[in-house]
């Protein structure tokens, strides 16, 4: 199978990462679509830092759940596969989903890049990221600063207003058009970006399944040949393991 899965924030949620839309959502009570921007940034750099810092403690105490699970069962079994998530966690690499091919197409959580230049690195573990901030509090601030330029750090994610990186951009458009896909899953988010319904259209072709896995209903339904109105964590393992006993009688013995 030629196989495309779109994953958002539904599927981390199992998990206890709180999706941004929604009670859960809220941080301080504070609307983090309002955090997630260059002005709040701009605005209060040290406000969004407690934020970033705090959610990534909180995805690193997180453990994958069934529906990343499926995702990486999916993975090892399709001949041609891309993850597309918007997620921004690394549960699905936890997961074990094969890194070279997925694109975190909002970014990572665990990089900190530089807000002028092109210097990132990567902040995954605690005790490093902890020694980073000790330095900078015995410099006289709070905030990462860009050991190439000085200028501030910043969480590698794209935020609201922010273009996406056209390297991602490329990644997947190389895969959709690269032929049409026997499957598309789009598992967990509300689809309410123009290129996730884009790719997942795109990828389908004439004759591909589209499954979409939300709770709630999207703008995407109404494309949709199959439709599973639960959580990822519940519909996505038992969805994979009925496509892979599909395909397992199919092939042919010898």
């Amino acid at each position: 199978m030629r196989v495309l899965v779109i994953t958002g924030a539904g599927v981390s949620a199992g998990s206890g990462i709180p999706t941004f839309r929604g009670k859960d959502g809220y941080w301080r009570n504070l609307d983090p679509a309002k955090l997630a921007t260059p002005e709040a940034f701009v605005r209060d750099p040290e406000l969004v830092w407690q934020w970033y810092r705090e959610r990534r403690q909180r995805i690193r105490a997180a453990q994958p759940n069934a529906a990343h699970q499926a995702v990486a069962k999916l993975a090892q079994h399709a001949h041609e596969f891309l993850l597309v998530t918007q997620n921004v966690d690394d549960l699905h690499a936890r997961a074990g989903s094969p890194k070279q091919k997925m694109v975190q197409i909002h970014g990572d959580i665990f990089v900190t890049r530089c807000s002028r230049c092109d210097f990132s690195r990567h902040d995954y573990e605690h005790d490093h990221e902890h020694d980073d901030e000790q330095e900078q509090k015995q410099d006289g601030g709070s905030l990462p600063k860009c050991p190439d330029c000085g200028a501030l750090m910043r969480p590698g994610v794209v935020w609201f207003g922010e273009q996406l990186d056209l390297v991602k951009i490329n990644t997947v458009e190389n895969f959709v058009t690269g032929g049409d896909c026997d499957l598309v899953i789009v598992a967990g988010t509300t689809a309410l970006f123009g290129y996730i319904i884009d790719w997942a259209l795109r990828a389908r072709g004439q004759t591909g399944q589209l499954i979409e896995v939300n709770p709630e209903k999207t703008s995407l339904s109404q494309f949709a040949t199959r439709s599973f109105r639960e959580p990822a964590g519940v519909a996505l393992p038992r969805l994979v393991n009925e496509l892979l006993s599909n395909v397992n009688r199919r092939a042919p013995t010898y």
